[in-house]
């Protein structure tokens, strides 16, 4: 065999390895993904009952409810829309968790419509600044004045 069929043919044999090894990464990923639903998603195409996703809004206000036992809340999530999406958490909540905040959680939708959350992920806003900046920036500035 010529050096040149060689070389093609490790190449091919390259390729189809390579191609091999992406297909098995995508198909152990495809089990591991959460979708991620608005309310007003949920509303327009219906709940996915057959796998876990991810749901994201504000907290409404005046929506949480926390149980006899101390560590299981249910609130509403919304979103701009009228929109809103029933939440079953049980477990220790974030600090920044409250209403009128951001959240974002992961788990699955029963067939009533109530989404049990297995985690869930207070956000900030972008202007968030730890207090412990928040102070020094505040020294740094009556200092130049």
């Amino acid at each position: 065999m010529k050096a040149k069929h060689q070389r093609l043919t490790l190449l091919g044999l390259a390729i189809v390895a390579m191609l091999g090894a992406v297909l098995l990464g995508m198909s152990a990923l495809k089990d591991q993904a959460a979708y991620f639903y608005a309310p007003a998603d949920v509303a327009r195409a219906g709940i996915p009952l057959d796998r876990a996703v991810r749901i994201g809004g504000m907290v409404r206000p005046g929506s949480i409810e926390r149980h006899a036992d101390g560590i299981t809340i249910n609130f509403l999530v919304g979103d701009e829309t009228d929109a809103t999406i029933p939440v079953r958490f049980t477990g220790v909540t974030p600090d920044l968790f409250k209403e009128d905040s951001g959240v974002v959680a992961e788990g699955r939708f029963q067939p009533s419509g109530l989404f049990v959350a297995e985690e869930i992920l207070a956000k900030h806003d972008e202007n968030y600044m730890p207090p412990e900046l928040a102070r020094g920036n505040k020294h740094k500035s009556e200092s130049l004045e």
